[in-house]
């Protein structure tokens, strides 16, 4: 239960959180960010905050080779390190022969991309995506605000989703990466 909204505008990455922890009906606002640098990376982070915490502390994002395509680096050489990882902190699991790590948004090189629980890489037409249950609400407010500054539309994003869906809460962290 979480927002996570992202938005570049060519050179930077921005990305905003809320600070929900959610198990069952219980919520209590969580102190550390769902959103963080690693590096020359922005990832803010669903699923779990054990995920996250790996992501942020153990993680060391490999380097791209010399000409790589970008995408082609995410889809194979990143995400073989975060599937290495997530299994050495113990947090992946194989179920019916299937991986599955967690939900979260990465910022890198001025791009966006999804990272899905099955390791799948997406990066949208938009210059924004979310993940979360207030996914849905992010993005119709972060549609309806196009031509305003982006961390404003971040934030509004996050409160539309605060307002709306029982998941999310403040305070929001946001953060940029780049230019």
């Amino acid at each position: 239960m979480t927002c996570i909204v992202g938005s570049i505008d060519g050179e930077s990455v921005y990305m905003g959180a809320d600070s929900a922890g959610v198990g069952g009906y219980y919520i209590q606002r969580q102190a550390n960010s769902k959103v963080f640098i690693n590096g020359d990376f922005i990832m803010g982070f669903t699923s779990s905050f054990r995920m996250g915490q790996i992501l942020q502390y153990s993680f060391s994002p490999p380097a791209m080779k010399e000409n790589q395509d970008l995408f082609a680096y995410m889809a194979t050489d990143f995400i073989d390190g975060v599937r290495d990882c997530l299994k050495s902190g113990g947090y992946a699991s194989i179920n019916n022969n299937e991986e599955t790590g967690g939900t979260f948004l990465v910022g890198y090189k001025g791009r966006l991309f999804t990272i899905f629980d099955d390791f799948q890489v997406s990066e949208q037409l938009e210059n924004y995506a979310a993940v979360g249950c207030g996914q849905d609400i992010a993005l119709g407010s972060m549609y309806s605000t196009k031509g305003q500054p982006i961390e404003d539309r971040i934030r509004i994003a996050l409160e539309a989703a605060e307002e709306y869906s029982a998941g999310v809460r403040g305070p929001f962290n946001i953060l940029k990466l780049g230019g």
